[in-house]
């Protein structure tokens, strides 16, 4: 495993601040703009690119190359750039662009900082709101409207009690969304279309549980990274690593995780 020092870790987290700004200055002039254009990137189906999302990431990579430019990069929406550090930022300038284009203020800027066995640091950035949460070396802390705040996820043991997320109604194939549904019906809330700021929402303690599937692994990293600094738990739906996507079941702690999981586990 990567070792990174404490020298490293400050030039990391004030780079990935450096980069959130950026991405806030080049995003939000087109949000809510009339005339805004949306690309469709498969022929089945809708997955919209912007020239918002393209813009972000452009400028998160441009201070990657001044700042760390021995670290590799994987982006949404420009590819893999490999490095020689044994570390990489995986990187969605804008998830959500579904609400980005609606003009929904629930899409965010993800920066994960990863080692080959997952996320040590992470930002989910909501520049409309001007919301950033922030987890890893130590940290967890939400900055914002309400000032700076530590992030910490709630302690409910009890799918009766708990508030769950996803994504799309479907969630993904027929059989995933009967074992969404099999977990909905044992909570006490379900909600929708809150893309990465449910996960956000979890490390604030606000939320329980998220379950999603079909992710990549730009979708979920940062969110994994926040979540954990907060006391939370991030798999895939047989309880193993989820940083590559896939299936992902995030929770407030890892009691609730357990429940949940029984539910979604072919095992």
């Amino acid at each position: 495993m990567i070792q990174v020092r404490d020298s490293d870790s400050e030039e990391i987290v004030w780079v990935a601040h450096a980069m959130a700004d950026a991405a806030r200055k080049a995003i939000l002039p087109h949000f809510r703009q009339f005339g805004l254009t949306a690309e469709n990137k498969i022929s089945e189906g809708f997955d919209p690119v912007t020239v918002a999302d393209r813009a972000g990431e452009k400028v998160m990579r441009e201070i990657l190359a001044r700042y760390r430019p021995q670290d590799g990069i994987v982006g949404e929406e420009f590819g893999t750039t490999s490095g020689i550090s044994g570390l990489t930022w995986v990187l969605d300038p804008i998830d959500g662009t579904r609400g980005f284009i609606s003009g929904t203020p629930t899409w965010g800027v993800l920066i994960a900082v990863s080692t080959e066995d997952g996320p040590v640091f992470g930002v989910v950035d909501q520049p409309y709101v001007g919301e950033r949460f922030v987890g890893g070396y130590g940290i967890a802390e939400v900055s914002g409207p309400q000032g700076v705040r530590s992030l910490k996820t709630r302690n409910i043991n009890s799918l009766s009690d708990a508030t769950l997320f996803t994504t799309f109604p479907e969630v993904g194939t027929p059989d995933e969304r009967k074992k969404f549904e099999a977990v909905a019906r044992q909570v006490r809330l379900t909600r929708y279309g809150m893309d990465c700021y449910a996960y956000a929402l979890i490390a604030a303690g606000q939320v329980d549980l998220v379950i999603e599937a079909g992710l990549n692994s730009y979708d979920i990293q940062a969110p994994i990274a926040v979540i954990e600094a907060a006391g939370g738990k991030v798999t895939n739906w047989q309880g193993r690593a989820a940083h590559d996507g896939g299936q992902v079941l995030a929770a407030a702690n890892s009691e609730i995780h357990a429940k949940a999981l029984r539910w979604l586990s072919d095992t």
